[in-house]
């Protein structure tokens, strides 16, 4: 395989690993809340394009309007009903953590019991945009160079959101110190649940992005969530440059793997390449020590 092939097909996918992580980053970074459902949903948002494609006949870039929404409010129906009284009786951010994941394992076996429920466990996919594109000398298919596009401008869009506006202020002060936010004035609880939800948003928008160029089912949430744990946590917790860095070199990694070394190995060079990042920076790439 040429070498412009490798590297060009690594970064679309690590475009969408990055998409993918940084709604868990915010989740997990904002909220303190390691959702171990994410990837349940990410297969959802998938099955929602699915359905309005082939049954509505609304291309997936259009359905991205319908579904970031309705992920929006879902998560937020979740923070507020599931995880809020948690966070009220957690003793300490340890102890929300551990019933959080507990919480989210149960959560993650509902999601995938209805999504099972109505599709069953075979594999689906649709064409869309599955045509050769030329680039760079280079040949691609068109549906995963504009999921990687619009995951780009998804992910720029949200740096934007956090770094130029009042609303992204009081997210980060949320995300550096509740406690430290609440005296000034800050609604924690709320802008925590609004960060959930919103990582939600993006979890909508990657599973509508993946389910362009992937065959998918209802069983495999769960890869989902792995790769964007790795990635959240390979670039620090709460950092979506680090989110995005970690996001490429994964996709980097995956891509030289599969060309030049075996294809059945990219899981193993997943870990590999996140041991190793774990011994030289237990932080992440661009985590901080705690003080």
């Amino acid at each position: 395989m040429h070498l412009v092939d490798v590297v060009l097909s690594g970064l679309v996918l690590g475009g969408i690993y990055a998409l993918i992580a940084i709604g868990l980053s915010l989740q997990y970074g904002v909220a303190r809340i390691m959702n171990l459902a994410y990837g349940e949903f990410t297969v959802a948002a998938a099955f929602a394009a699915y359905v309005l494609f082939t049954a509505v006949g609304i291309n997936p870039i259009l359905a991205l309007a319908v579904v970031m929404p309705a992920s929006f409010a879902a998560n937020w129906l979740v923070y507020r009903w599931l995880m809020t009284p948690l966070v009220r009786r957690a003793p300490d951010a340890g102890a929300l953590e551990v019933d959080t994941i507990l919480a989210t394992f149960g959560l993650l076996f509902v999601v995938q019991g209805v999504l099972l429920v109505i599709f069953g466990g075979t594999y689906f996919s649709y064409s869309y945009l599955a045509v050769p594109v030329e680039i760079v000398g280079t040949t691609m298919a068109a549906n995963r160079l504009l999921a990687a596009l619009v995951a780009l401008l998804l992910g720029a869009g949200l740096y934007l959101l956090l770094t130029r506006t009042r609303i992204g202020t009081a997210v980060r002060a949320v995300a550096a110190s509740p406690a430290s936010a609440s005296l000034v004035g800050i609604d924690t609880a709320a802008f925590a649940a609004f960060a959930f939800a919103l990582g939600g948003a993006l979890v909508g928008a990657s599973g509508v992005l993946v389910s362009m160029f992937l065959t998918f089912n209802a069983a495999m949430g769960v890869v989902f969530t792995m790769k964007a744990l790795i990635v959240v946590i390979m670039g620090g917790v709460g950092n979506l440059l680090g989110a995005l860095a970690a996001g490429l070199i994964l996709g980097l990694a995956e891509a030289f793997g599969g060309a030049f070394v075996d294809t059945g190995l990219t899981l193993a060079i997943n870990f590999a390449l996140f041991l190793v990042v774990l011994l030289i920076r237990p932080t992440g790439l661009f985590g901080r020590a705690a003080r």
